[in-house]
C-alpha cells in the first residue's frame, strides 16, 4: 500500500476520532450549562472565535511564526467553562479559521477543513485529560482561585498542546512523505511552541482582569490591549513592508546578478559556439589543406601520384644518380591503345572506370618500390627502381604488356585493353624529369608507329623523332609556300588500253631537304591532323586540273580524278561540304570525280562510315576501297557500302609467278568484286605476265610501271595531247629510275602515296 493510501486512511481515522471527542463533549455536558445565564459569555467567546480570532493573526516578518488568539480563547474557555466547552470552542474556532484560510487560498484539500478541525479537538481533548489527572495528583484545582493553580493548569494545557499538536504533526508528516521525525520536528513544530505559550501569557492576563471584575479596569486593560494590538500590527505591517521593499531590492539585484549571469552564460555560450565554428573551420581548413596537398600530388580518378608528384620523384632519383652511379632506374611511358574508342562507343564514364581498372593492374604488377602515376589522359608512367639493364626492363614492360590485356567487364561489356609502352633508361645526360619523359614518350610512340608494344629509346629514334616534329612544322606552311604539288597515275582499261583516269598523288618539295617521300611525310600528316587541309587542298587542285583536261578533247570529257581520304577526313562531317565546294568551284560533273578510302580506315567506324557514304553518294561521285585485301573486310558490312569500284593491293599483284602462280586470291578478289557488281582495278602491274593474267582473270583496270609510272602534269597533259595508247610503250620521266619491287611498295594503312 503507498503512502498516499495510508496518509488517506490517517486522515478519516484523526475525523472519525476528533468528531466522536466532539460528540462526547457535548452529550456529557451537565444541565446548568445549558442555561441563559451561564451560557451566554460562552456565546460571546464562540462568537468572537468565530468571527474575530481567524482575521486578527499576525504573523512575525520573515519566519514561520504566526500569533493568533485561537490559543487564548481555547485556554479561556478551559478556564471558565471547563474542558469540554473548550472542546467544542477549538472544533469550531478551527473550522472557522480553515474556512478562512481555505478562501484566502492558503490552505487546500477536499478534507482539510474537517481534517484540522478534529486534530484541535483531540489535542484540545488530551489537554484536558492531562490537566485532570493532574488535579488528582499534584492536588491542582481545575477552577484556580490563585494564582499558583493558574499558572499550573496554564503551563499544563501549554505543554500539553505543544507536545500533542508536534506530536501529530510529525505522525502525519512521516505516514504521508516517510521523512525524518527529528529533523521536520525541529524546523517545524519547535518555533510553534512560541504560540502556546503566548497564548497561555495572553489568556493568564485576560482571566486575572475576569477575576478582579472591576469594569474600568478591565476597560482600560482592553483599551491597552487593543491599542498594543493594532501599534503591533502596524509595527509588522511596517516591518513587512520594509522587509519586502528590501525583498523586492534583493530580488531586483539578484535579478540583475541573474540576467548579468545569464548574459555571461549566454557569452560564454556564443564564445564556446564560435570556438567550437572555429575549430570546426579549421578543422575544415587543415582537411582542405590536407584534400589540396593530395590534390596536388595525386590523380583524382585513379588515386595515383600525379605528373608534378611523378617528377618530384623522378627528379630526386635523377639527382642521386649522379652522385651514385649504382642507383639505376628506368622509366615507362605507357599509352592505352585507342582509347578514344571506348569513350566514343561506351560513354566517357565507362572510359573513366576502364582507366580505374587498367591504374589497379598496373599498380598489383609492380613492386611496391616502384611508382606508377597517371601523367594525363590515358597515359601512364612507371619508375622501376634497381634495375640494372634495359633487358630486365623491357622484360617487366612485356610482363605489362601481356597482363593488361586480359578482357574484364563493366556494365555488361566485355572490354579488352592494349598498351603501347616505351622505356628510358637512366642516363648521366639527364638533369629534369621532362627530359626522361620526353624521351620515354619518344619510344612509346616507335612502339606505337611499328606495332611492337614495346620499344627501348635509343639516341636513333631522338634523332627520327626530331625530324618528324621539324617535318610536321614545315607541313604547317608547305601550302603556302607553294612546295606542294600533284602527280598524276594513269588508270587504264585493261581491255582496250583506253585511259579511264587519274590518280591524284602529293609531292613535298621541302625548300631546304627537297624531294620528301610520300611514306615519310604523310603518316606524319594523318597523325597530326594536317591531312585534312591538305587534302582540301588536294581537292580544289585535282577537280580545277580535271576540268581543264576535260576540255582538252570531246574523248576526255568523262575523264575520272581519283582522291585518296583519310580516315579522319572521313570521320569528319566537314568532308561533305569540302567536296560539295570543291565541285562547285570547278564545275566538273560529280561522277567524274572517284574519292578512295582504304579498306582498314572504312572498317574503323563501320556504320559511320556506312551513314558517311551514302551522303557523299547521293553528291553524284563514284567511291573507290582501295588497298582492298589488306584489311579486316566484314562481308555483312562489306555488301552495305555504297562502293563503285574495288582497288586490289599492289601486294597480291606482286606475289604472281611469271607463270601465274599465287593468284587464287586474285581470282577470289575479283570473283566477289564481279559478284557485287563492282568494277576492280589492279595496282602496281610490272610486268607483262601480270597484265595478262589479269585481262584473263576480267578485271577492268590497272595501274603500274608496266603502263605509267605517276606523271607531272605538263608530261600527262602532253600524253593526253599525244592520244596515247597506254598498253603500248610506258612513258618515261626523264631523270627518275624505275624503282624495284620493294621500292614500289607502300603502307596500307597510308593515303596520298605513290603507286
Amino acid at each position: 500500500m503507498d503512502r498516499k493510501k495510508y496518509s488517506e486512511i490517517s486522515k478519516f481515522i484523526i475525523i472519525a476520532l476528533g468528531l466522536s471527542v466532539i460528540s462526547l463533549a457535548l452529550l456529557t455536558l451537565p444541565a446548568e450549562s445549558f442555561s441563559w445565564s451561564y451560557i451566554w459569555g460562552y456565546i460571546l467567546i464562540l462568537a468572537f472565535s468565530v468571527l474575530i480570532t481567524p482575521r486578527t493573526s499576525l504573523t512575525l516578518p520573515h519566519s514561520n511564526l504566526t500569533f493568533s488568539f485561537s490559543e487564548s480563547i481555547i485556554f479561556l474557555t478551559f478556564l471558565l467553562y471547563g474542558g469540554k466547552l473548550a472542546i467544542l470552542t477549538a472544533f469550531v474556532e478551527s473550522v472557522a479559521n480553515c474556512i478562512y484560510l481555505k478562501n484566502r487560498s492558503v490552505v487546500k484539500g477536499r478534507w482539510i477543513v474537517l481534517f484540522n478541525s478534529s486534530a484541535v479537538s483531540l489535542i484540545t481533548a488530551l489537554s484536558y485529560l492531562v490537566v485532570y489527572v493532574c488535579s488528582i495528583f499534584f492536588e491542582i484545582d481545575p477552577n484556580p482561585t490563585n494564582t499558583r493553580s493558574l499558572i499550573a493548569i496554564l503551563g499544563i494545557l501549554a505543554i500539553t498542546q505543544f507536545v500533542g499538536s508536534s506530536a501529530f504533526a510529525t505522525f502525519y508528516h512521516k505516514v504521508k512523505t516517510g521523512g525524518e521525525i527529528w529533523e521536520f520536528w525541529k524546523k517545524q513544530c519547535l518555533s510553534s511552541s512560541l504560540t502556546q505559550f503566548t497564548g497561555v501569557c495572553l489568556t493568564g492576563i485576560v482571566y486575572k482582569l475576569y477575576s478582579y471584575s472591576d469594569p474600568l479596569v478591565i476597560g482600560i486593560a482592553a483599551v491597552c490591549l487593543v491599542l498594543v494590538y493594532f501599534s503591533y500590527r502596524q509595527s509588522v505591517n511596517d516591518v513587512s513592508k520594509a522587509i519586502s521593499q528590501a525583498e523586492a531590492a534583493e530580488r531586483e539585484k539578484a535579478e540583475t546578478e541573474r540576467e548579468r549571469r545569464r548574459e555571461a552564460e549566454r557569452y560564454a555560450s556564443d564564445l564556446s559556439l564560435t570556438l567550437e565554428k572555429e575549430e570546426q573551420a579549421n578543422e575544415a581548413l587543415r582537411k582542405s589543406e590536407k584534400d589540396l596537398q593530395h590534390a596536388a600530388l595525386f590523380d583524382s580518378l585513379t588515386n595515383l601520384p600525379n605528373r608534378k608528384h611523378f617528377g618530384d620523384m623522378l627528379r630526386a632519383l635523377i639527382d642521386k644518380y649522379k652522385d651514385d652511379p649504382s642507383a639505376t632506374f628506368h622509366v615507362l611511358f605507357l599509352d592505352i591503345r585507342k582509347f578514344k574508342n571506348i569513350n566514343d562507343s561506351l560513354g566517357h564514364t565507362l572510359g573513366d572506370k576502364v582507366l580505374m581498372v587498367a591504374a589497379k593492374r598496373f599498380v598489383r604488377m609492380l613492386n611496391s618500390t616502384d611508382m606508377v602515376a597517371r601523367i594525363g589522359g590515358d597515359e601512364f608512367a612507371v619508375i622501376l627502381k634497381n634495375i640494372k639493364t634495359a633487358g630486365k626492363a623491357q622484360k617487366v614492360a612485356r610482363r605489362i604488356f601481356d597482363n593488361i590485356a586480359q578482357p574484364f567487364s563493366l556494365s555488361s561489356n566485355r572490354i579488352s585493353i592494349s598498351v603501347n609502352i616505351g622505356i628510358a633508361p637512366c642516363d648521366t645526360e639527364y638533369n629534369t624529369p621532362e627530359e626522361v619523359l620526353r624521351d620515354a614518350d619518344i619510344a612509346m610512340h616507335y612502339a606505337k608507329e611499328k606495332n611492337s608494344g614495346v620499344a627501348v629509346f635509343t639516341k636513333d629514334l631522338r634523332e627520327r623523332f626530331l625530324e618528324r616534329v621539324h617535318f610536321e612544322n614545315d607541313l604547317r606552311s608547305a601550302v603556302e609556300r607553294n612546295e606542294f604539288s600533284m602527280h598524276y597515275q594513269p588508270l587504264i582499261s585493261l581491255q582496250d588500253g583506253s585511259l579511264m583516269g587519274v590518280e591524284a598523288l602529293l609531292r613535298w618539295n621541302h625548300g631546304e631537304l627537297g624531294n620528301i617521300p610520300p611514306n615519310k611525310f604523310i603518316p606524319i600528316a594523318e597523325e597530326s591532323g594536317l591531312i585534312i587541309p591538305i587534302t582540301v587542298w588536294i581537292l580544289r587542285e585535282t577537280t580545277n586540273q580535271l576540268a581543264r583536261w576535260q576540255k582538252i578533247s570531246q574523248e576526255y570529257k568523262d575523264l575520272v580524278v581519283s582522291v585518296n581520304i583519310s580516315g579522319k577526313h572521313l570521320s569528319n562531317d566537314d568532308l561533305l561540304d569540302d567536296v560539295e565546294n570543291a565541285l562547285a568551284v570547278s564545275k566538273i560533273s560529280p561522277e567524274t570525280l572517284k574519292l578512295e578510302i582504304t579498306e582498314s580506315a572504312a572498317m574503323e567506324n563501320a556504320e559511320h562510315t556506312i551513314n558517311m557514304l551514302n551522303r557523299l553518294k547521293q553528291l553524284g561521285v563514284q567511291l573507290s576501297i582501295d588497298d582492298f585485301g589488306t584489311g579486316y573486310s566484314s562481308l555483312s558490312y562489306l555488301h552495305r557500302l555504297p562502293f563503285d569500284t574495288l582497288k586490289i593491293d599492289r601486294s597480291f599483284v606482286c606475289n604472281v609467278g611469271e607463270n601465274g602462280e599465287d593468284s587464287e586470291i586474285l581470282q577470289t578478289i575479283i570473283s566477289l568484286a564481279k559478284n557485287l557488281k563492282k568494277k576492280v582495278i589492279a595496282e602496281g602491274i610490272e610486268t607483262r605476265s601480270q597484265l595478262a593474267l589479269l585481262k584473263n582473270l576480267g578485271c577492268d583496270y590497272g595501274q603500274g610501271y608496266l603502263m605509267s609510272r605517276p606523271q607531272t602534269v605538263e608530261n600527262l597533259e602532253m600524253a593526253l595531247y599525244e592520244h596515247k595508247n597506254w598498253l603500248a610503250e610506258p612513258i618515261t620521266e626523264p631523270g627518275l629510275a624505275v624503282p624495284s619491287t620493294a621500292d614500289k611498295s607502300r603502307q596500307s594503312l597510308g593515303v596520298l602515296l605513290s603507286k
